[in-house]
């Protein structure tokens, strides 16, 4: 055999074994009893001609803050997280996007989560972020970092193997997934707000500057703006915002004494009670990501005299956040609701987040101090900034 085909037949040998690892499970077993089957979507599609029409009214009239009768909402966790010492859910299919290593799952339940392994800045800055906003009144998926999760029916490197299958037809060995499992440590769970997202067939998500036509109140908006200024939240493209619809809660989630049944719904509207929330705040606390150095001296106004926030010096050149200008009555509530925050608390949301874990090498007590001071700086140049009151 030539010497150049050799070399091209164990290149190739080595790439099928190679995938062949990838796609298998870690540990053979027989798969546990349940149900393992994702719930039908409960999403509202808005189709024909007046669909833009129909999303533009309810993004109109979308709150911010969660309303009293939907509280319960922000902290909900499927058992299975609540409960067990090692979660166990099984892999769902799923077409996944960006570059972090990630897996849906399903619990036996029905909840699906999606799950972000490997040592990637996203993992803990997306599980500070959603934290800060749930503490704040805001509606956020629920991310936590948990010390372990087993997955049956999931390869050893699932996102690396989906990859494969779909750019390379690499196959997966189904005897060698279905009948097995593999263990994660420290990976993040995210576990989505339940309540249906209202979308159209061309978007998804929402656009920063599109709430220059929100009925809210001007304060609540600049407030959001703020927030979103506050943690740098770059990469803010539509489809990390999620528009959804509070009084179409599925069955499960629906509280007994809170928010309009069905039946009181109005019949001309999509949604009576729509709410506009962030849904990947990962590229935060940067840029680009959990960048403690970048994060404390990049400044929350672009100018402070006239409360103008920016985010064109940040990647994608500040996306769908355009050059605003904060009213007095925005800055003043923003500054207000994170003064309330207390320091053990801002610690706790670092801590939780394994923000020291993230930066190996360094002391975990002094990297705490370090993200609280940060944090605490920031929300000084809200809270001593004065507006223009004539705007």
């Amino acid at each position: 055999m030539r010497p150049g085909l050799l070399a091209a037949t164990a290149l190739v040998v080595s790439a099928l074994g190679i995938a062949t690892w990838l796609a298998a499970s870690d540990y053979p077993t027989l798969p546990p009893e349940g149900n393992f089957q994702e719930p039908a979507s409960s999403d509202l599609k808005l189709t024909g001609p007046d669909a833009p029409t129909q999303r533009r009214d309810v993004l109109r009239r979308a709150t911010f803050i969660v309303p009293a009768g939907f509280q319960h909402l922000r902290d909900s966790l499927p058992a299975d997280l609540r409960l067990h010492a090692l979660p166990a859910c099984r892999l769902a299919p799923s077409e996944l996007s960006g570059t972090t290593p990630k897996f849906d799952c399903v619990f036996a339940g029905g909840e699906t989560i999606k799950v972000k392994y490997g040592h990637d800045a996203e993992i803990h800055g997306e599980a500070a972020a959603t934290t800060l906003l749930r503490l704040l009144g805001y509606a956020s998926d629920v991310v936590t970092i948990v010390p372990r999760l087993r997955c049956y029916g999931c390869p050893r490197h699932p996102f690396a193997a989906m990859h494969l299958r779909r750019s390379f037809h690499v196959p997966f060995v189904r005897e060698q997934v279905d009948d097995g499992f593999t263990d994660f440590e420290w990976v993040a769970v995210e576990y989505k707000f339940p309540a249906p997202a209202i979308e159209t067939d061309q978007v998804s998500g929402w656009e920063w500057r599109e709430l220059d036509r929100s009925d809210a109140p001007r304060a609540e908006v600049d407030a959001f703006r703020l927030l979103a200024a506050f943690l740098a939240h770059w990469d803010n493209k539509s489809s990390n915002q999620r528009l959804v619809c509070l009084d179409r809660l599925p069955r499960q989630s629906a509280k007994r004494d809170g928010g309009p049944s069905r039946s009181a719904l109005r019949r001309d509207r999509v949604c009576a009670t729509p709410l506009a929330m962030i849904q990947d705040l990962g590229a935060s606390f940067g840029p680009p990501k959990v960048n403690l150095a970048r994060w404390r001296d990049l400044p929350v106004w672009h100018d402070r005299a006239s409360c103008t926030l920016s985010m064109r010096a940040l990647p994608y050149e500040g996306a769908t956040f355009e050059d605003i200008r904060v009213s007095e009555a925005g800055r003043a509530l923003a500054a207000s609701r994170l003064s309330a925050i207390s320091d053990e608390q801002i610690e706790r949301i670092f801590f939780d987040a394994r923000f020291p874990q993230f930066q190996a090498g360094t002391d975990a007590e002094r990297d705490l101090r370090a993200w609280t001071g940060a944090f605490k700086s920031r929300v000084n140049q809200i809270a001593t900034a004065r507006c223009p009151t004539d705007y």
